[in-house]
């Protein structure tokens, strides 16, 4: 790994930490004061998943760009010049390691084993992108997925917040989460592929040697299954929330069960 790309690295994860630790309580405080009387352990998620959107905006946006204009990448999907996929992977790196961080610092409160498969296949697979500049355009791509987060993260907010599901806001982020998760994760797979088995059998695949193929498909198999698994788990839930909306309008003043009240469901499994 370059110089560069370990700067950003590090640099990345004591951002994100400053974030968290620092600029998240003050800019949710200001924003609303609903922060301010949740417990402890609901505010360091709070703040854990403020983080997760600033972290996904920037990748996000940053994919976008490169395949939209580097040309270099997307005409040589393994061996192209991957100097900003690099510093975009970088990025995502430093974000990870802070997360696993943090999440083994708040296990029992904030502990998800699917999140963990997650960032240990991602990072085991971007490594190779940084030490040895393989693959730019897949790795690339796999960062489109990070435009689905905000809304999963909005949607927790608005829970925690207390808004009922039958609320119009909380009703349109469900539905913008499930589109969105099911466009940059699950529709994207079948192209995706294409593009992975047309390289089976080149120059380009056989110069990656054992190792680098193994790391790459394996761990896109792995993230796939995940996605597959969470998309499932944000339909359902969808689902509730549009059948939830629709009964309430039918029978005045169902909002407002015990029931329904008690039914918050963590944005980690559901």
């Amino acid at each position: 790994m370059e110089t560069r790309e370990l700067t950003v690295v590090a640099g990345s994860f004591v951002g994100f930490q400053l974030l968290f630790s620092v600029a998240s309580p003050r800019l949710s405080s200001a924003i609303t004061p609903g922060y301010g009387r949740l417990p402890p352990t609901k505010l360091t998620e709070w703040n854990s998943r403020l983080v997760s959107t600033v972290h996904a905006l920037i990748v996000g946006f940053f994919c976008l760009y490169i395949l939209w204009f580097d040309d270099a990448v997307n005409a040589n999907p393994v061996w192209g010049d991957p100097s900003l996929v690099k510093l975009n992977v970088a990025i995502t790196c430093g974000y990870l390691l802070y997360d696993l961080v943090l999440l083994a610092c708040n296990w029992s409160t904030m502990g998800d084993s699917f999140f963990v498969c997650h960032h240990l296949a991602a990072l085991y697979a971007y490594g190779y992108v940084l030490t040895r500049g393989v693959l730019p355009y897949f790795a690339n791509f796999r960062l489109i997925s990070e435009l689905s987060t905000p809304f999963v993260n909005q949607r927790w907010f608005f829970e925690i917040l207390k808004y009922p599901r039958s609320h119009r806001l909380v009703v349109s982020n469900g539905v913008a989460m499930a589109v969105v998760f099911f466009l940059v994760r699950i529709a994207v797979m079948p192209s995706y592929w294409a593009s992975v088995f047309a390289t089976f059998g080149t120059p380009a695949f056989e110069r990656l040697g054992l190792g680098a193929q193994v790391a790459w498909i394996s761990s896109c198999i792995a993230l796939d299954i995940l996605n597959t698994i969470w998309m499932y788990k944000i339909t359902r839930g969808c689902y509730k929330v549009l059948t939830g909306s629709k009964g309430r309008k039918v029978k005045e003043g169902a909002e407002a069960s015990p029931s329904s009240d008690k039914k918050h469901v963590n944005n980690h499994t559901d």
